[in-house]
């Protein structure tokens, strides 16, 4: 059975406190969204403002495949604004439960459903998809959920949706809940909120009681603990659930996740499944054994699957046989006896508490192998300018090999202006930037600051480390010294 799919990280998402997204933000996700197969997109709610509106026509203009709504209350003025904005349909979001019916609207269950058909034949005389969501169904009588379902189907609503609000079900009583509903004659669609941790596991078993959609959002962000998270449902179903599939890309997974993290400013917990940074990350020395032979012996699908990569973890847990294949990523091959010793010296150094980094690998392993570089370039001038009403600039002066260079960048800030003065040289315009990381080693305003970058220059990836008492210096300091070992090969 073929599951569609409901995102609604434009909207639910966007009600994560703090998020508030630009139009521009809305279209590349809302792209990206109907890029990866999803089947309908909630780009927002036509109501809230001109802003929110403007957001949504731009979505609405680009011919996407996937059907595009707006959330709106029972109400002519909110459909209106839905038509304006030329959206496919609306989630037209009705309250059933009685504490919703009688202490917020402050009506009746009759008049709730008098107001619920006559808003979806308002919709339907202008065109309009209706997708009825039932707010607080979780928490609504059974009989009365019924009737306003069968009671929208007879005014032509296309599909229901059972919302759980505020995330009060378990997996046995979603499936009892949707096992009663299941003889409705439209699909049935399952929202459900992270209250309790249970939002993707209810949502599983809603499908395997008779929904055919679900609602969910990228990372599963949304208000209080969130929504049914998007990346771990179409993983489930396509691991765990064979009897079900959806029309999702799921190695584009990991790209959209990103994007949205970037885009709201709500980033990822490492340990997060699917697209957290430590999902196919291996520190254990057996499990890394175990993954070096079988991949399959300590993970249930391959990084690849949902586009992402295994990393194996340098630290005082792990094993010969892992740290042997990240010597090798580095392109270092060390024999039995110095792969030990660099074993143990990185051990004793986790063991006083601090975290190994790709740095600190390969110092200690230079330092067993007793290998001196000779660096190409070395920095001999560097100099900022920067203020608030000045755009910051740099100037460097550097070595390489014999040839003194000179050149000048600007940038949003002192550091990206460095850099940039060092990009526009031959020698580094190849390298590309992609991790930067800054840590104040001690307390006060003249803390020492580490600075751990790491570069790309085609296939290779190298890490870099700065540490200075001023940022600039450290920044820079790290990106030479990363480049020059990008130079070795």
């Amino acid at each position: 059975m073929n599951i569609k799919v409901l995102d609604t990280t434009l909207r639910d998402g966007e009600q994560t406190p703090g998020v508030s997204l630009t139009p521009l933000e809305k279209l590349r996700i809302a792209t990206k969204l109907d890029e990866i197969g999803v089947d309908f997109i909630e780009a927002g709610s036509a109501i809230t403002s001109e802003g929110e509106r403007e957001s949504i026509k731009g979505i609405t203009q680009q011919g996407f495949n996937a059907e595009i709504l707006s959330f709106s209350r029972p109400l002519t003025v909110d459909i209106d604004y839905c038509l304006d904005c030329d959206v496919d349909g609306v989630n037209l979001v009705v309250p059933t439960s009685d504490l919703h019916i009688s202490d917020k609207l402050k009506t009746t269950p009759d008049k709730l459903l008098d107001l619920s058909n006559t808003a979806i034949d308002y919709c339907k005389d202008h065109g309009l998809i209706v997708e009825l969501s039932a707010e607080d169904a979780s928490r609504s009588d059974v009989d009365f959920l019924k009737s306003v379902f069968l009671n929208a189907i007879e005014h032509d609503a296309d599909r229901i949706c059972v919302c759980d609000t505020v995330g009060i079900l378990t997996p046995d009583s979603s499936f009892e809940l949707f096992s009663k509903l299941n003889d409705i004659e439209v699909p049935i669609a399952v929202h459900c909120h992270n209250d309790f941790g249970l939002a993707v596991a209810n949502t599983l078993s809603a499908l395997k009681g008779g929904a055919s959609e679900f609602h969910s959002t990228i990372n599963g962000i949304g208000e209080r603990a969130g929504n049914t998270s998007f990346e771990e449902c179409v993983v489930s179903i396509d691991r765990l659930l064979p009897e079900f599939s959806t029309n999702v890309k799921i190695n584009e997974i990991y790209d959209i996740s990103k994007l949205v993290a970037r885009s709201t400013g709500v980033y990822i917990q490492p340990n997060k499944a699917i697209v957290g940074e430590n999902a196919f990350a291996h520190e254990s020395g057996i499990h890394s054994d175990g993954i070096i032979k079988n991949s399959a012996t300590y993970e249930p699908m391959t990084p690849e699957l949902v586009g992402r990569k295994r990393k194996f973890i340098v630290g005082k847990h792990m094993g010969t046989h892992g740290l042997d294949n990240r010597l090798k990523e580095l392109g270092l091959n060390v024999d039995k006896d110095q792969l030990q010793q660099i074993c143990n010296d990185i051990k004793d150094l986790a063991d006083k508490g601090k975290t190994v980094t790709d740095v600190d690998l390969q110092a200690i392993a230079d330092n067993v192998l007793e290998i001196n570089h000779e660096d190409r370039i070395k920095l001999d001038e560097l100099t900022i300018v920067s203020g608030n009403k000045v755009m910051p600039t740099a100037s460097v002066k550097i070595t390489f090999d014999d040839d003194e260079i000179l050149n000048a960048g600007v940038g949003l800030g002192p550091v990206d202006a460095a850099i940039n003065a060092l990009k526009t040289l031959d020698v580094f315009s190849d390298v590309d930037l992609i991790e930067y990381h800054v840590d104040a080693i001690t307390g006060g305003t003249d803390a020492f600051i580490d600075v751990i970058i790491k570069l790309q220059k085609g296939e290779k990836v190298v890490s870099a480390r700065g540490t200075e008492p001023d940022i600039i210096n450290a920044s820079v300091k790290a990106y030479i010294a990363g480049v020059n070992r990008l130079l070795r090969d």
